[in-house]
């Protein structure tokens, strides 16, 4: 009988852990009303755990998509970690997707895990990439090494040039173009895209982040630019302690060579798995801290980016992306795993 009772325990736990590994939320009345979107978080620095439950949310309520959040697990404590780099439990659920949202980081996920990856990929469904999800893997063993932002990095005609960002976006970040964390990014819209769909409702110059243009090597690459990053030059002092460290929006753009031109960090590109996949569509912005989606012009960006993507119809003044509830944002930068333990955070907290 005791050991009944503690297996009864034991399996309890385990599924309680298993319970919390993701959060869905299911869409209710609007455009999205059918379609599911997989929102894929993990990565140690921009805290894609903050600003993918938001998005969720928003794409939910406001436009009916199914919306389901994965996350960095710690499985040893079913805690959300994102230290913890080989491990994003549902990926399954990208065989029922209709949309992928990701923002990893340079993860080193199992083969059983990636396979999800790459039969999505297959599919040719179309995928919207955050910030670093252009050096969203760097897998170092097993049948998925291709995926690796360093992968024939110096082979810019290999298919699988720079991994999945390579072949997703065109390219995987260079350098911080911008200085990190005290050149914040204006987004101007590209030539002769002010017209475009995705830039609906948003006003050019509106967008606004604290993370600094990342230096991808796109412009040659043949892809739309949409928003191009304009590098300002922070008025005040750096604080620390603020999450936008000292830079602010009505700050001035920076003299120089670093605006002259100014680098994409919102564009279109068609991809095609090597493989024999059918071929794809996907939206990537270099953009995407949970501070930088402080911005009402670049989560529109993004909502906007979902309905172009799934062949949706776009409003004329944009998509509604006013908070569900509350949003409040860490400033980005790197806790250490130690930080995370002890912060014990459940995907259910952020439902």
């Amino acid at each position: 009988m005791k050991r009944i009772i503690v297996f009864c325990l034991i399996s309890f736990t385990l599924l309680n852990i298993n319970a919390q590994e993701w959060i869905t939320f299911e869409g209710k009345k609007g455009a999205g009303n059918g379609k599911h979107i997989v929102l894929i978080s993990g990565d140690e620095e921009y805290r894609s755990e903050e600003s993918l439950p938001m998005l969720a949310k928003i794409l939910a309520e406001r436009h009916g998509f199914k919306c389901t959040v994965l996350f960095a697990i710690d499985p040893a404590t079913g805690n959300i970690n994102p230290e913890v780099n080989n491990n994003i439990p549902g990926l399954h659920f990208l065989e029922s997707a209709d949309l992928m949202l990701i923002n990893t980081r340079w993860r080193k996920l199992p083969d059983d895990q990636m396979k999800y990856f790459d039969d999505y990929l297959l599919s040719g469904k179309p995928v919207l990439g955050l910030r670093t999800s252009n050096h969203g893997f760097k897998n170092e063993t097993g049948n998925y090494v291709h995926y690796s932002s360093v992968y024939k990095k110096e082979d810019p005609n290999h298919p699988w040039y720079r991994g999945f960002g390579g072949l997703l976006f065109g390219d995987h970040y260079v350098k911080h173009h911008g200085r990190h964390k005290h050149e914040s990014t204006k987004g101007i819209f590209a030539k002769n895209a002010s017209e475009h769909e995705i830039l609906r409702g948003i006003k050019d110059g509106e967008i606004w982040g604290p993370t600094d243009v990342y230096g991808c090597r796109v412009a040659h690459l043949p892809i739309t630019p949409l928003v191009m990053g304009q590098v300002l030059k922070r008025a005040g002092e750096y604080d620390k302690n603020d999450r936008f460290f000292g830079m602010r929006p009505t700050d001035k753009p920076l003299e120089g060579p670093k605006n002259n031109p100014m680098i994409p960090v919102a564009w279109l590109k068609d991809y095609q798995h090597p493989d024999g996949g059918v071929k794809g569509l996907a939206f990537h912005t270099s953009m995407g801290s949970s501070t930088d989606l402080e911005n009402a012009g670049l989560r529109r960006l993004v909502v906007n980016a979902a309905y172009y993507l799934l062949d949706l119809k776009i409003p004329k003044k944009g998509t509604n992306v006013n908070y569900i509830g509350a949003y409040k944002t860490t400033a980005y930068g790197f806790m250490g795993k130690a930080f995370w333990d002890d912060k014990g955070l459940k995907p259910a907290d952020l439902k």
